[in-house]
């Protein structure tokens, strides 16, 4: 079973979830190494994960190439896989 998710509410369930899972992780990393380097790092990951993901999902679509629409990194990856063989 397939297809976009068109519930507003399950959507917004998701990204709640996203959050929790990301939170999670980034307690559990701290919680194993306890050090203020730790929850630096793991902040930074954060940062510049989430800035990754807005550049390849609204700044190359905006300002690079409007044809560059994906539904995800992984279809992302492969479009660019299949450009480079050509």
């Amino acid at each position: 079973m397939t297809g976009d998710l068109k519930s507003k509410r399950l959507i917004v369930l998701k990204g709640w979830l996203f959050l929790l899972t990301a939170l999670l992780a980034a307690a559990g990393l701290v919680l194993r190494a306890p050090e203020w380097r730790t929850a630096v790092l793991v902040g930074g990951l954060a940062w510049a994960s989430a800035r990754f993901y807005y550049f390849l999902f609204y700044v190359l679509e905006n300002y690079v190439d409007p044809s560059l629409r994906y539904a995800g990194a992984l279809d992302q990856l492969k479009a660019l896989l299949r450009r480079r063989k050509k």
